[in-house]
């Protein structure tokens, strides 16, 4: 029997989110790993914040949220809390309810600066980092994320005297340098050959 496309919702769910997330996701025991170095390290909080006032974003939920950044390459507190706001796997790991309200990007950003500059943050990743030494590995690799932007191809190489013959698309068996060639799309552009394949 087909199901009906209901558009109305429940108001209510009685799922909790730790229910939601799969048994053997990987957040699970780095979630287990924070949070003994994040109760550990709870009488420094204490240190950091006054007895009266407005309560803030508590450390505890910044760190974690800030490891989610780090893990998920997500490059803002704005993009962050839009992420906060409806993924419930990053809800789940920085300790959020359902129906909390996820914080603004610049009171977040304030926050994180309150923790960043103190030598706590320092002392926070350290620990995770010897938490989660057991599962690094000794292998070194480099990752180059260089951006070339470019308005230019091979064929839009062309001798800068003027002496090809043709618009450039026969270019095999000549060689083309720097001094010698010129791109007729982006004249900023030059000739690079990564290998010799």
């Amino acid at each position: 029997m087909r199901g009906d496309d209901q558009q109305q919702f429940s108001a209510f769910s009685y799922v909790a989110p730790e229910d939601r997330v799969p048994a053997d996701h990987p957040l699970r025991p780095i979630r287990k790993a924070v949070d003994g170095v994040l109760h550990a390290m709870s009488g420094q909080f204490d240190k950091l914040y006054a007895e009266t006032g407005r309560p803030s974003i508590p450390p505890e939920r910044l760190f974690r949220a800030l490891l989610l950044q780090v893990f998920y390459s997500i490059r803002s507190e704005r993009m962050l809390m839009e992420q906060l706001n409806y993924n419930l796997l990053f809800r789940w790991f920085v300790g959020m309810e359902m129906d909390e309200p996820v914080w603004n990007h610049a009171v977040f950003s304030k926050n994180r600066e309150r923790l960043l500059n103190q030598a706590m943050a320092r002392s926070f990743f350290d620990r995770v980092l010897k938490q989660a030494q057991e599962h690094l590995a000794d292998e070194h690799f480099t990752v180059d994320g260089t951006l070339i932007e470019a308005w230019a191809s091979q064929k839009s190489f062309q001798k800068k005297d003027g002496g090809d013959a043709g618009d450039g698309h026969n270019f095999h068996g000549q060689k083309r340098t720097n001094d010698t060639h010129a791109s007729k799309t982006d004249p900023d552009a030059k000739v690079y050959r990564k290998g010799h394949g």
